[in-house]
């Protein structure tokens, strides 16, 4: 009997870490933020670039290292694995933020602090492998209070969970959970501050 419930807890974990993932949760929140801010045809022209120079480049890297045995999982729960991810994602990240200044002639903020966040984490990896589950789910929590409370509110609690399953599957420690939370608290106050200021 506790086995089956061991068994169901760790099932449930796995679907919550699986679907809460970084790009997922980061999809959700520019899916959001696209109804809430933005006509069609602006979400549209903002989301286009994203999901070109990021968000498909990224999930093609990760099939394509998986697939080729060079990571063990879409996770890249293995440290030494992770500079190359955190790397690939830093380069299309600078990319889209070089296209976009081109374009558009202002800085995208969230991205900049999504880079910020990498190379946070990639610091921190070279001592301790910091959740990046947890840490990009704090993130999202702060980008969603930046439009409206109560779905930050609601992200916050999400993040929690999803550092709770990342324990719960063995992908990472309490200690490298905490990590990853206190490095994206931090990454976050900053951003909702910048943002603040930004809008005075």
């Amino acid at each position: 009997m506790e086995e089956k419930q061991s068994s169901l807890l760790h099932k449930i974990s796995k679907v919550i870490s699986d679907f809460f993932n970084p790009l997922v949760s980061l999809i959700i929140f520019f899916v959001y933020m696209s109804i809430s801010k933005y006509s069609f045809k602006d979400s549209v022209l903002y989301f286009l670039p994203v999901s070109l120079m990021i968000i498909i480049p990224v999930i093609i890297w990760l099939v394509w290292n998986v697939k080729t045995g060079r990571y063990t999982n879409m996770d890249v729960s293995n440290r030494v694995q992770r500079k190359t991810l955190y790397i690939f994602i830093a380069t299309c990240v600078i990319a889209y933020l070089i296209f976009n200044y081109i374009k558009n002639g202002y800085i995208d903020l969230i991205m900049l602090f999504i880079l910020i966040l990498l190379f946070a984490l990639q610091i921190s990896n070279l001592f301790i492998k910091s959740s990046m589950h947890t840490a990009f789910n704090i993130f999202v929590a702060a980008l969603f209070f930046s439009l409206d409370w109560k779905m930050g509110l609601v992200w916050l609690g999400i993040a929690v969970l999803v550092g709770i399953t990342r324990v719960i599957l063995k992908r990472h420690t309490v200690k490298e959970v905490f990590m990853g939370a206190g490095i994206a608290f931090m990454v976050s106050f900053i951003y909702l501050y910048c943002n603040i200021q930004f809008q005075h």
